[in-house]
C-alpha cells in the first residue's frame, strides 16, 4: 500500500528517517514482520513492542511507529512517533486492509451467554441458503466451513482487519462475529462497521477485567453506540426484551430496534413452547406473520438464541418463513450442549458453562427428561474471576452429584480454585478432584445407566492451559475412554 496514503490516517505524528514509497505489510509481533513491512510498538500487560524494534528491522520493517524514543539507523528505517500506538493501529489496520467491513454485512452478537450459539446458529443457516459466510469468535474463525484458530474470542484489531479482509476476498456477503467485553473496552473493533448488533443478556462473569456490573454493560453497550448516527443506513440494534439490560442496551443507538423474548412484548416473541430431549416446537410471532417452529436444539435458552438469530437474518433481509425451514435443519453448534454420540445406557454432554447463568441454563435443559442421576462437572479458570466461583458452584448444586474441578488453572493451585467452588455447594454429594482429567474418569466411574452427565467449562476446547503451557485435553475423548474400560466396547458410535 502506499506509504502516504496509509499515514495519511494519523492526523498527528512526526515522521524521520528515509520514508519507502509502499508498505508490504503491518505487525505488531517482531515475529511477523516481513520484508518493506510497517511494525507498530504496542505495549500489552507483559510485553512491550519498543523492547523488539532490533528484531522487527532484522525481520526486514522499514517503517517503525513508536510512542516512545526508539534507537535506529535513520538511513535505513524510518520512525514514525504518535501518541499513542495502540489508537494508531486502530486507524492504520482498517486503512490498510481498504475498510472490509463495508464490502458485506456484519453481523456483531455480545453479551454474557450464547453469543457462540446465535452467531454460529447464523452462520450455520447462511451456509444452508448457499450464502457464502464466515463466523468468528470464541471456537475459531469459520470461513465458508474451514475453521482456522484464534487466540480470543475478540481477536486484536490488525487480526480481526486481516479476517475481514479475507472473508470478503473470498466471496463472504456476511460476516458474524462474536463481540466480547474484552475487546470492546480495549478498541479490538476499531475500524469495524457492523450492520446488525445483537445483545443475548447480561450476568455475573468477567467482573476481574471490568469491577462492576454497570462497567461490564457499558462495555458491551459500546456494540450499540459504535452503530453511529448515520440514519441513512441500513442498520439494526437487536436485544433481548426479557432481560433488564435489554432496553438499556437499546437506548445507546438511534437506529431501529428489533426485541425478542419469550415473556415480554417483543418483535420476535415464542408462544406455546414444547421442550424435548432431542429437540424443541414452539409458535414463533413475526412482524410478517405467525409460524410453527421445529429445531434440533434443546432447552429454553435455546429458544432465546434461536430468536436471536431468526431477527438478526430478518434484518437483513430474509423472510421468516425462509429463516425457520432452514433453522430446522441444523444442529448444536459444537461445544454448545453437544450430545457426545455413543452407544452407552448413559447421555452425556459437552457445554462450554463457565458463568453461573451458564450453568443454570445448562442444567435446566436436561433436568425434565432425568431418569436417574444428573451428574454436572464444573470447573473454572485460574486467575480469573474469584467472585463467581461459589454462585457457580450453588447453581450446579441442583444436580445430584457434582465434581468441582479446574478449566485452565494456569499459575493458581488447584486447592484454591477448589476452595471457593466448593464454598458454594448446598449438598454433601460431591468430590472436589483438581486434576480435571481424574475429574472426568471419577465423573464415568461413579456413573449408572439412565445417568445425564453435562462436562462444563471447556466445550470446544481441545486443550488445558496450566502453568502457561497448553497440554491437549478432550473431556469426550476421555470419558469414552473411561466409559469403554467400565461398559464395554462399542461404546463410540460410528
Amino acid at each position: 500500500m502506499n506509504t502516504e496514503k496509509l499515514l495519511a490516517t494519523l492526523p498527528v505524528k512526526d515522521v524521520e528517517g528515509v520514508v519507502p514509497n509502499d508498505v508490504t505489510d503491518i505487525a505488531v509481533d517482531s515475529r511477523a514482520v516481513s520484508a518493506g513491512g510497517m511494525f507498530v510498538c504496542i505495549e500489552g500487560f507483559t510485553v512491550d513492542g519498543h523492547d523488539y524494534v532490533e528484531k522487527a528491522i532484522d525481520s526486514g520493517a522499514r517503517i517503525i511507529v513508536a510512542s516512545k524514543p526508539v534507537h535506529v539507523d535513520l538511513e535505513k528505517v524510518a520512525v514514525v512517533m504518535v501518541e499513542d500506538t495502540t489508537r494508531a493501529i486502530g486507524l492504520l489496520a482498517p486503512a490498510y486492509y481498504q475498510y472490509p467491513s463495508k464490502r458485506m454485512t456484519m453481523i456483531g452478537v455480545t453479551g454474557t451467554n450464547g453469543k457462540t450459539s446465535v452467531s454460529g446458529i447464523i452462520h450455520a443457516i447462511l451456509q444452508k441458503a448457499n450464502e457464502k459466510s464466515a463466523v468468528t469468535g470464541t471456537i475459531g474463525f469459520d470461513l465458508n466451513g474451514t475453521l482456522f484458530e484464534t487466540e480470543n474470542t475478540t481477536t486484536d484489531v490488525l487480526t480481526t482487519q486481516g479476517m475481514i479482509a479475507r472473508a470478503a476476498a473470498e466471496g463472504c456477503s456476511t460476516m458474524t462475529m462474536e463481540v466480547s467485553s474484552h475487546g470492546l473496552a480495549e478498541g479490538r473493533l476499531a475500524g469495524t462497521e457492523f450492520d446488525i448488533s445483537i445483545f443475548t443478556n447480561l450476568t455475573h462473569d468477567h467482573l476481574d477485567f471490568h469491577g462492576t456490573m454497570d462497567n461490564y454493560g457499558h462495555a458491551k453497550g459500546l456494540l450499540f453506540s459504535q452503530l453511529g448516527q448515520d440514519l441513512s443506513q441500513h442498520k439494526f440494534a437487536i436485544v433481548n426484551a426479557d432481560d433488564e439490560w435489554g432496553a438499556r442496551m437499546a437506548s445507546f443507538t438511534s437506529h431501529p430496534v428489533l426485541t425478542y423474548g419469550l415473556k415480554n412484548d417483543a418483535t420476535f416473541k415464542a408462544t406455546n413452547i414444547t421442550l424435548k430431549a432431542d429437540g424443541t416446537k414452539f409458535t414463533l410471532a413475526a412482524p410478517d406473520g405467525e409460524f410453527d417452529v421445529e429445531m434440533n436444539l434443546i432447552g429454553e435458552y435455546s429458544v432465546y438464541n434461536a430468536l436471536a438469530a431468526i431477527a438478526a437474518l430478518f434484518a437483513k433481509g430474509m423472510a421468516t418463513v425462509a429463516i425457520i425451514a432452514l433453522l430446522s435443519k441444523i444442529g448444536a453448534v459444537k461445544g454448545r450442549m453437544e450430545k457426545v454420540p455413543t452407544e452407552l445406557p448413559l447421555t452425556m454432554y459437552i457445554d462450554y458453562a463457565h458463568s453461573p447463568d451458564a450453568i443454570e441454563k445448562a442444567i435446566a435443559a436436561v433436568l425434565p427428561y432425568k431418569q436417574n442421576k444428573l451428574i454436572f462437572l464444573i470447573g473454572t479458570g485460574g486467575n480469573r474471576d474469584r467472585k463467581k466461583r461459589p454462585i457457580m458452584a450453588e447453581k450446579a448444586s441442583v444436580a445430584d452429584y457434582v465434581v468441582l474441578t479446574t478449566d485452565d488453572p494456569r499459575d493458581e493451585p488447584n486447592a484454591s480454585i477448589l476452595q471457593e467452588l466448593e464454598a458454594g455447594m448446598q449438598h454433601d454429594n460431591y468430590a472436589c478432584i483438581g486434576d480435571r482429567v481424574e475429574a472426568v474418569r471419577h465423573v464415568i466411574a461413579i456413573a449408572e445407566p439412565n445417568d445425564i452427565i453435562i462436562f462444563a467449562g471447556k466445550g470446544h476446547e481441545d486443550f488445558q492451559i496450566i502453568g502457561k503451557t497448553k497440554f491437549p485435553h478432550s473431556d469426550a475423548a476421555i470419558a469414552l475412554e473411561e466409559a469403554d474400560k467400565k461398559f464395554g466396547t462399542g461404546v463410540i458410535k460410528k
